[in-house]
């Protein structure tokens, strides 16, 4: 009698983020305050975001209008009627001991946004990940860990408060996610939707987006969650994906040895790739919440609602589903072309002005984001504009130019612009397209190849590029491809 083998256990993770954006407004949440950033240490204060006695906070309106805008993005429901609260925690640079956020009342709940998801065949699948509350809140400074004191030896920290009291928003998503590949696509379509509407810059080497992973992993079939561990301030996408790769792998482990997970908050460590243990977190912190009695509740009137909802833009996902059905798009050229606000509408531009999407779209994805990435520059920095491209495009669908002239004639029309038919006009590059003409050079460059000719005719027919290479060569690149390759076929084989 055999012991059937035991069934081993399949695990599943559950994901959630808490990302922190920093909101793109000239000054602070509830003052004057500039929030420059790269400011000298301590420049841009003053007593009310230093929490000086008898100060009283005032909300920047355009701290409400971001909020409330980004909450619509994200297909939340916006709090007619919401309001601050002190969450009191001490922390040496958060002068006040208590930090003004939202607490049982946020400006926005109950959303959803939607990430793709694209498999190694090139499948495209879309889910769409709840978004549990979006509220607004204050930021603390920042600590610099400075080493030690050569003549005590005794270690010290300094302190920069010019961070204290910049605008957050703290987006806090269900634990929808299931894998480390769609938490980094979460946090990068947020980052997009942000962007879109111009309320954050979403530059995360900077801090102004910082992500905390809550993730646990518990048997496949069971309801229940496993025991959440959190992994503080992630500053890249590839980091949170890897640190959840590694958290997932590592809890499984744990479970198969039978051990404990512990509820804990974790760093990520870039250098040994892991994540290691910060503080162990038992349970919920008591920050004793009290509505914050410096500042009046808040109302968005449906006036206001309705002004700020028409003012947003068409979001990456509506274009993606755009450029897909109406452009006759693939999903990856929709995705690449989405991911930056700019380039989708210089994009829209060329083809607005007369050109074929699928080669606007090649022309923008190839040549101009090589050189973009090159000069480190923006699309709105060069000086080829989209009628030009259109234009550029049409003289080589027309057979007045080849791509190879066109490609030829970039650098001059990214620095200089102008007109694209100008410029091979005065510089006497359209496009060979005579057959005698090309006969006749075709004829010469077979008399001058005669070895060549031969191992054609015996068998090497890999030297049709050799010869059209001459041919290209011989008319400075203006031969017509299409027709010389016909040509050529026609002359070897005679």
């Amino acid at each position: 009698m055999t012991t059937a083998a035991p069934v081993k256990t399949q695990y599943e993770a559950v994901i959630g983020l808490e990302t922190h954006c920093q909101l793109s407004t000239d000054t602070k949440i509830f003052c004057n305050c500039s929030t420059e950033f790269g400011s000298r240490p301590n420049q841009n204060v003053c007593p009310i975001c230093m929490g000086m006695p008898g100060v009283l906070p005032v909300l920047n309106e355009k701290v409400l209008e971001y909020a409330v805008k980004a909450g619509i993005a994200l297909n939340s429901e916006i709090a007619p009627y919401s309001k601050f609260d002190r969450k009191q925690y001490f922390y040496p640079d958060l002068p006040k001991n208590y930090q003004i956020s939202q607490y049982d009342l946020p400006i926005a709940e109950h959303g959803w946004l939607e990430v793709e998801l694209v498999d190694e065949a090139g499948k495209v699948t879309r889910k769409k990940i709840g978004i549990t509350r979006l509220h607004m809140e204050e930021d603390a400074g920042k600590l610099v860990h400075a080493g030690s004191d050569r003549l005590s030896g005794s270690t010290y920290s300094l302190v920069d408060f010019n961070r204290t009291g910049v605008a957050l928003v703290e987006i806090v998503s269900e634990p929808d996610m299931r894998s480390a590949l769609e938490a980094a696509e979460y946090a990068q379509e947020l980052r997009r939707i942000l962007r879109y509407l111009g309320v954050s810059d979403g530059n995360m080497q900077e801090g102004s987006l910082r992500c905390d992973v809550n993730i646990s992993v518990r048997p496949v079939g069971r309801k229940e969650f496993g025991t959440k561990v959190e992994i503080k301030n992630m500053n890249s996408f590839s980091a949170i994906e890897r640190a959840i790769d590694y958290e997932i792998d590592r809890q499984t482990t744990a479970l198969e040895a039978g051990e404990r997970i512990v509820q804990e908050t974790r760093l990520w460590e870039e250098g040994s790739q892991r994540t290691i243990s910060m503080r162990i977190k038992e349970g919920s912190s008591d920050y004793r919440y009290f509505p914050e009695p410096d500042l009046a509740p808040i109302e968005v009137t449906s006036a206001q609602l309705q002004k700020w909802k028409s003012e947003l833009p068409e979001l990456p996902a509506q274009k993606r589903h755009r450029y897909e059905s109406e452009l006759g798009l693939s999903a990856y050229d929709a995705r690449v072309l989405t991911d930056d606000r700019s380039v989708s509408e210089y994009f829209e531009a060329v083809v607005a002005a007369g050109a074929n999407s699928k080669q606007a779209a090649n022309w923008v994805m190839g040549d101009i984001s090589a050189y973009l990435n090159n000069e480190k520059l923006s699309i709105a920095q060069i000086a080829l504009k989209p009628d030009t491209l259109a234009e550029l495009i049409s003289l080589i669908e027309a057979g007045t130019i080849s791509g190879k002239i066109a490609k030829d004639i970039l650098p001059e029309l990214f620095s200089s612009g102008g007109s694209a038919k100008e410029v091979v006009d005065r510089k006497g590059l359209t496009q060979i397209s005579d057959t005698v003409a090309l006969e006749t050079i075709i004829d010469e460059i077979l008399a001058a190849n005669p070895k060549e000719l031969e191992q054609y005719r015996n068998g090497k027919t890999k030297l049709l590029g050799f010869f059209v290479g001459q041919v290209m060569k011989k008319t400075s690149g203006r031969a017509d491809p299409q027709l010389t390759n016909q040509l050529l076929a026609q002359k070897l084989k005679s």
